[in-house]
């Protein structure tokens, strides 16, 4: 959807009619069987979208404790030669953690996240990334994730807390004061 080139009033209509159809589209995902896999957050997704040439394409699996992904980090994420950047490495944890929610059935974004490193991400070596939902106490989740190399040993592990928001948050979000969550 391009945004038009108008007034403001125009501009703000067009970005609540395609947050209002995006929500809509994240709020209303059937439950996935396991096994399957789980549709990108969007389509220019920076994490698990499809059409984002600079984004690193998770393709997310459904499990039976939460969800999975299986990715290689390529030459665009390098930071030390042969060792994909870290900020790269948390990017891919907090992406997979926004897979979560499709398990809990809630909108949310990050509040936190901490990612533990154990050992250097290398470069075209696949990884499994693992996450699922810890606790739920009101709005608050607490999620956590673990990644491993195909030796079996633990490159990294991440923990976040996420906030249950309504999609009025995604709306006009720069319009409404800080902390105003809709």
């Amino acid at each position: 959807m391009q945004r038009p080139e108008g007034n403001a009033a125009e501009v703000r209509r067009a970005d609540a009619e395609f947050f209002a159809q995006w929500t809509s589209y994240l709020a209303g995902q059937e439950t996935v069987a396991i096994g399957q896999t789980l549709p990108p957050h969007s389509q220019d997704c920076v994490g698990c979208g499809p059409a984002n040439p600079a984004g690193l394409g998770l393709q997310v699996v459904r499990t039976a404790e939460g969800v999975e992904a299986v990715h290689s980090f390529s030459d665009a994420h390098v930071g030390a030669p042969g060792i994909a950047h870290g900020g790269v490495v948390a990017l891919a944890f907090d992406d997979l953690f926004g897979f979560v929610l499709y398990t809990v059935g809630a909108l949310a974004v990050t509040r936190s996240i901490t990612v533990e490193y154990q050992a250097p991400f290398r470069l075209h070596h696949p990884y499994t990334f693992r996450a699922q939902a810890r606790e739920r106490n009101g709005r608050r989740l607490l999620l956590h994730a673990e990644a491993w190399d195909n030796a079996g040993r633990m490159a990294g592990s991440a923990s976040a807390t996420f906030v249950v928001v309504g999609a009025g948050h995604f709306i006009s979000g720069a319009e409404r004061p800080h902390g105003e969550d809709g």
